[in-house]
Parts: structure tokens; C-alpha cells; sequence
């Protein structure tokens, strides 16, 4: 099956592909590729041209903290082009794959569902939302998945958190992990086998691609520290308003659940599976 996508170079889109693969083909749409996705015109030539079912919509504005300063940008790669896509898919009968965002909730539950009505915080979060209410309008073409902290074995790209982690206890620096958050970080890896079965199934609507159970960055760090032998006592509990003061606002409670998606039979990695699936990976 051919797949039409945007950002499939990245951090997230590079390993979704290589996995898939070759069971799908696909066309990537970015700035590595030549081509601007807030260029509305361009956009549609592109999109008339292929034949593919499916678009998976993966480039977004991701600066968290940018986006407080630059409203313009966010809003116009997160939600004008998103919303461009999905009309452009809407016209011509595609369906749309979104990746939504953990900071779509306001952290003031103890755990969140599908259904739960979003309240984002931060402006990045706001135009996130703003882009899977675009998708999601358009019914049965529509699929969103929300995914957290993505990682994965060999990232390209900006590294992810965990490898950031990593770089600082490899060299003997402390990290410091919020004691009193939760997230559920998501291997990259299940994200693709996720999609295979979404796609299968021709799935519509929102699901929660992430890891159960939810654990807070702190003991996030002592996970990495005990799977890849680094010294326990680098890593240093800290607290979310310690940590976050002056920052774009974030939810400090983004525990969302998984059950939709596993009950399709799909097995979402715990953090530490995820992190013995890296090891064994790297070496």
C-alpha cells in the first residue's frame, strides 16, 4: 500500500517507515524533500498526484517553549496546514492519520481516556488540538493518535529524552527528574505496529499510543540508570513547579490510559520492556 506522509524523516517518521516497510511504500512531503507543507497550493498539486489511501501527517511545530514567542508560526505549521491536508484528504476520500499530543489535557485528572475533553495549557498544546479537531471533523478519514515523550534505539535527529538522559549519566553529570509527574513515554516501535493494525482494521477516531503504566520522570531516570548500568545516584529528584517555573505550562498529571488500543490486541511496551528493546537494539 502507498502512504503519502509528512515528516516521515524525523525522530518519529524514520523509524515508523523503516518498520513498515515494505509492506508499504511511501512519499514523503518535507523540508528535507524540497517541499513546504504551509504551502497550501503546492500541497494540493501533490496530493491530486498520488494515488495513495492513506496520509500520515507527522511534520509539526514541536518547539514547546518557541511556541510562547512565535504564536504565528505554531499555528500556521500546526493547524492552517493541518487543516489544508485534511480538506485536501476530504476531497479526495484519503484517510488521515494525526499524531496528537499528551499535552492536549490540563493534568488535572488522575488519568485520562480517549473521550476526555482536551484543555491544553500551552500554545504549542493549543495548536496540537487545534490541528486533530480538523482531523477528527472529518468522521470515518479521520485518525488521531496521541503519543508521549516518544523514544527509540538510534534516534535521528534531535535526541530524544532518554537518550539525553543517557548522554548526561554516560559522562558522570546528575539529571533531574520531576518526583511529583507523571507521563507515559512511548516506544517508537509500537507506534508502528500501532499503525499497522489501525490501518488494517481502517480505523477512525482517537487512541492513546502510549505506555502503561504512567511513571514520573524521576523514577524515569532511575529506569535508565538500573537497564543501562549508569550510577543511581546521578539521578536527582526534583519537583514539577521546581522544574517548570517560567516554562510554557504543561500538564504535570498526563497519565493516558491504553486500553482502546491494546484491546485490539497490540502489546504497548512498559517503560522498562521499551528500554531492554533499546539495549538490545544498540548493541
Amino acid at each position: 500500500m502507498k502512504i503519502l506522509g509528512t515528516g516521515l524523516s524525523g525522530l518519529v517518521g524514520s523509524r515508523v517507515t523503516a518498520l513498515l516497510s515494505p509492506d508499504f511504500t511511501f512519499e514523503n512531503l518535507s523540508l528535507e524533500t524540497g517541499v513546504d507543507i504551509t504551502d497550501l497550493k503546492s500541497i494540493s498539486v501533490r496530493f491530486e498526484q498520488s494515488d495513495a489511501p492513506w496520509v500520515f501527517h507527522m511534520a509539526a511545530y514541536t518547539d514547546v517553549q518557541g511556541a510562547e514567542k512565535d504564536h504565528d508560526t505554531a499555528w500556521k505549521v500546526n493547524v492552517l496546514a493541518t487543516e489544508n491536508i485534511a480538506n485536501n484528504c476530504r476531497k479526495l476520500g484519503k484517510k488521515l492519520l494525526y499524531i496528537d499530543t499528551d499535552y492536549a489535557f490540563d493534568g488535572k485528572k488522575e488519568f485520562y481516556m480517549e473521550d476526555d475533553a482536551p484543555n491544553p495549557l500551552g500554545w504549542y498544546a493549543k495548536t496540537k488540538t487545534e490541528g486533530a479537531k480538523r482531523v477528527l471533523a472529518l468522521g470515518g478519514l479521520g485518525l488521531v493518535i496521541r503519543i508521549s515523550n516518544p523514544y527509540r534505539a538510534n534516534p535521528v535527529g534531535k535526541k530524544d529524552f532518554v537518550h539525553k538522559m543517557m548522554e548526561r549519566l554516560e559522562s558522570g553529570q546528575s539529571v533531574t527528574g520531576a518526583s511529583d509527574q507523571l507521563f507515559v513515554p512511548t516506544f517508537i516501535d509500537d507506534i508502528a505496529e500501532a499503525l499497522k493494525v489501525l490501518i488494517k482494521t481502517n480505523a477512525s477516531g482517537i487512541y492513546h499510543v502510549v505506555c502503561a503504566p504512567a511513571l514520573s520522570p524521576y523514577e524515569a531516570g532511575l529506569v535508565i540508570a538500573d537497564i543501562f548500568g549508569y550510577d543511581k545516584n546521578l539521578v536527582q529528584k526534583g519537583t514539577f513547579a521546581q522544574m517548570f517555573a517560567g516554562r510554557a505550562p504543561i500538564p504535570q498529571y498526563a497519565a493516558l490510559k491504553n486500553d482502546k488500543i491494546t484491546s485490539l490486541g497490540i502489546h504497548m511496551h512498559s517503560f522498562a520492556e521499551g528500554l531492554e528493546e533499546v539495549k538490545k537494539q544498540e548493541v
